[in-house]
């Protein structure tokens, strides 16, 4: 009996030394097996919403009583496409966050230069670092409010702006533009300032010695070894912006962006199909950036 229990425990614990042992020779199934549950979970939780939200934006609503027609139909993107509205929406939201994503960039440079390349603690350069990030410690709507009062009439910036005889943007566009970049300005300074950190010295300094000023070594040398990073910072930016649709209420005025047609047709007409059909705009604009990003070689050299 002793020996059979023996045999048993060999055999239970050979088992697992045979797959251990398998997994050892062949990297890739040990990598296979490591990534298929949170991939399988992946799938399952983004693809799968994704191709519910697809399926549905196929449907329709009836007129009178609201109900879902599950009946396969493009009106939902016939509408999208041939009403004036909705075509005038899409574009204003791709100049937000294009103009955003300028903003942020030009911002992120000379800021993220200097804590790299300039600051010489490395104390120093994390206090600056965690400054940086401060904007994300505070809630959306803290800071959207903040900019509200900061940028209405009479507010701190007309308030500012008025002994020189100037006044504020006021709410709307510009105003939309600039609290979307303050919020998503660390998104674009991290990746850049990590692009500088690993921009080697020595080129700056051989620039230096033959000759060339600072805004030359600058324009010629640092801006091109630090597209790629400029290039992932943009996708958090540009992308974030896309789907954004509280801010724009907040200090757009009167304006909209595209993910608030999404919000209104959940929340307010509750034409779910429809919103679904909306909702698709940004993710595949978003795929076209990436593929257009990816075209230029900027990604492989992250």
């Amino acid at each position: 009996m002793s020996q059979q229990i023996a045999d048993t425990v060999e055999g239970d614990e050979s088992l697992p030394r045979r797959l251990s042992a398998t997994a050892y020779r062949h990297p890739r199934w040990r990598l296979t097996g490591l990534l298929s549950a949170p991939l399988f979970w992946l799938g399952v939780l983004y693809l799968g919403s994704l191709l519910v939200m697809l399926i549905s934006s196929l449907w329709s609503t009836d007129d009178f009583t609201g109900a879902i027609i599950r009946k396969t139909s493009f009106a939902n993107y016939h509408t999208l496409f041939t009403q004036p509205i909705y075509r005038t929406v899409a574009v204003r939201t791709l100049l937000i966050a294009v103009g955003v994503t300028v903003v942020d960039a030009l911002l992120a440079l000379p800021l993220a230069f200097f804590i790299a390349k300039v600051v010489r603690t490395r104390r120093m350069k994390y206090i600056l670092v965690i400054a940086v990030t401060m904007p994300l410690w505070t809630s959306y709507l803290v800071k959207g409010y903040a900019w509200q009062v900061m940028l209405d009439r009479n507010g701190a910036v007309d308030w500012a702006l008025k002994p020189l005889g100037l006044h504020g943007p006021g709410l709307g566009l510009p105003a939309t533009i600039c609290a979307l970049a303050y919020v998503w300005l660390p998104y674009m300074v991290l990746p850049v300032y990590a692009g500088f950190e690993r921009l080697p010295g020595s080129l700056l300094e051989a620039s230096a010695d033959l000759g060339a000023a600072a805004g030359r070594t600058f324009r010629s040398i640092v801006v091109p070894m630090i597209i790629p990073a400029l290039v992932a910072g943009s996708i958090f930016t540009f992308s974030l912006t896309l789907g954004d649709y509280i801010m724009v209420k907040i200090v757009g005025g009167s304006n909209q962006m595209f993910a608030n047609i999404v919000y209104d047709n959940i929340g307010i007409a509750g034409n779910l199909p429809f919103a679904a059909a909306a909702a698709m705009f940004p993710i595949v604009v978003v795929i076209l950036y990436l593929a257009a990003v990816r075209r230029t070689g900027a990604l492989e050299n992250l």
